[in-house]
């Protein structure tokens, strides 16, 4: 329920108008474009989680990105469908990393359902704006509640889920802040 939770949120940001553009883009109706964006989306944020997991240079990074999320202000509402990449959140590392799960991702769906692999990259692209938004606001929200006390076990002036000294994620794997803030902002994984 959560996770499509999560997928509501990015298909409610997505709007009509994208909706039925992608929908045009994969030869389908609103319900299939439906279900092919809560399916992508899925896939995305089940990988996020996956790299936020590991004990990589993928899981840094991918924990790095979610700390500046955290701490973005949230854009107002519909406006991420306006501008793409260069828009609201001008990319930023978040954007950096959606990306580099995009290719997997679309390999993996097309193999599932017949799209092409291109068709479904091209979806994705429209999808990465969006998913910034949503992630955003939804960090925001989780990031002014744990903010105020900080994660447990946090030395003052630390961020949460670091050990004093280290740059966000990269201490303690995704256990603590970051990791359970993936999991509240995407739904799901840890509480």
């Amino acid at each position: 329920m959560s996770e499509s939770s999560f997928q509501d949120d990015v298909l409610g940001e997505l709007g009509d108008e994208k909706l039925t553009e992608i929908a045009g883009l994969l030869g389908t109706d609103t319900t299939g474009a439906r279900e092919t964006v809560a399916e992508t989306v899925g896939a995305m944020t089940g990988d996020l989680r996956e790299k936020a997991d590991a004990d990589d240079a993928d899981g840094v990074e991918v924990r790095q990105a979610i700390a500046e999320v955290a701490d973005a202000e949230p854009p107002p509402a519909g406006v991420a469908t306006f501008g793409g990449l260069g828009g609201l959140l001008s990319g930023g590392m978040m954007a950096g990393v959606l990306a580099k799960v995009s290719k997997p991702v679309a390999a993996a769906l097309s193999k599932r359902t017949g799209i092409p692999a291109a068709t479904i990259s091209r979806v994705i692209e429209m999808l990465i704006p969006v998913v910034l938004a949503v992630l955003a606001k939804r960090a925001s929200g989780k990031a002014a509640g744990a903010g105020a006390a900080g994660a447990p076990g946090a030395a003052p002036g630390t961020t949460p889920g670091t050990t004093p000294g280290t740059t966000p994620g990269t201490s303690g794997g995704a256990g603590g802040g970051l990791g359970d803030l993936l999991g509240e902002i995407l739904g799901g994984g840890k509480k």
